[in-house]
């Protein structure tokens, strides 16, 4: 019964519920024939909820029950960079292994450029700590080069390689161009600083409205609030050890995708189990979060 406790909410982390209502940018009108551009992609400051709970008939069982929650603080703007604290505690639950307390607490900053990533996770598994991962890596030319404090020397690897909120910003755009697949490498820190990952994301068509009837107990935030009728995409996004020719995947996350970067209906599958992420609150600075370059003004030096 192991769970990749820092995994379990990364892509935008994860995937996890980026960004709030999403506003155009500010910019000149388009010619006369001209087409009009899209608004810009903004990740609006939030806080989010998540109650985590076993999938029913998922896997082999070896995990019986899964409780847990998740928070989220995102904060920061594309021109001074994003800032991610997230707090996850998960109670995984066998009858062969018994029970499995997960308290992980990370922190994470992007640089707006995408060029430039620090991170630092500490984690408790049954009230033991782990030893801390904390790093930074940064893009250099085609390659991104990775150093982790008390680790081996630094490390790099080929590009290009992106980090969570870049990755959510390419997600963003292939769904508006009606792409079904997104490949990249992301690196987020996760686990111990050490990997990068091939990821594969599978999108499906534009829906708009709330969530189907046999979804509305779930996501309420997201069916009855400013969202409610915003464009979204079911995402399945795996991911993978580097490497080449057939692989299986080590984690894959089911999400809905929302124009503004929102993620709803989580699904987490670690293979033999999945959990369900459902959101219980979600509260939104609609004031924060534009920074000057995604306002068309430029970012200040």
């Amino acid at each position: 019964m192991r769970l990749r406790s820092s995994r379990l909410l990364t892509a935008g982390l994860l995937v996890s519920a980026w960004g709030a209502q999403a506003a155009p940018a500010v910019s000149e009108p388009p010619a006369p024939g001209a087409p009009s551009a899209a608004p810009a992609i903004v990740l609006a400051n939030h806080r989010a909820v998540y109650d985590l709970s076993l999938a029913e008939g998922s896997g082999t069982r070896s995990v019986e029950s899964a409780r847990g929650r998740i928070v989220i603080d995102f904060r920061g703007d594309a021109c001074r960079g994003y800032t991610m604290l997230t707090r996850q505690v998960t109670e995984l639950s066998s009858g062969e292994s018994g029970t499995r307390l997960s308290d992980m607490r990370s922190t994470t900053f992007e640089g707006g450029e995408g060029r430039e990533f620090r991170f630092k996770t500490t984690t408790l598994t049954n009230n033991q700590p782990a030893a801390p991962v904390d790093g930074t890596a940064s893009e250099q030319g085609d390659a991104l080069t990775v150093k982790l404090k008390g680790g081996p020397k630094p490390f790099t690897v080929a590009g290009p390689v992106l980090f969570p909120s870049e990755h959510m910003r390419r997600l963003i755009d292939a769904a508006r161009a009606g792409q079904s697949t997104v490949s990249v490498k992301v690196y987020d820190g996760s686990d111990d600083g050490k990997k990068v990952y091939d990821t594969f994301a599978v999108i499906g068509h534009t829906a708009t409205g709330p969530a189907p009837a046999a979804d509305s107990a779930r996501d309420k935030p997201l069916r009855d609030g400013p969202l409610a009728g915003m464009p979204h995409w079911p995402v399945r996004l795996s991911y993978y050890t580097e490497g080449a020719g057939e692989r299986t995947p080590i984690y894959t996350l089911g999400f809905d995708l929302y124009e503004n970067g929102v993620s709803g209906a989580l699904k987490l599958d670690y293979g033999d189990f999945a959990i369900l992420g459902d959101m219980t609150a979600l509260d939104i600075d609609a004031k924060a979060g534009r920074g000057d370059k995604d306002s068309g003004k430029g970012c200040t030096p």
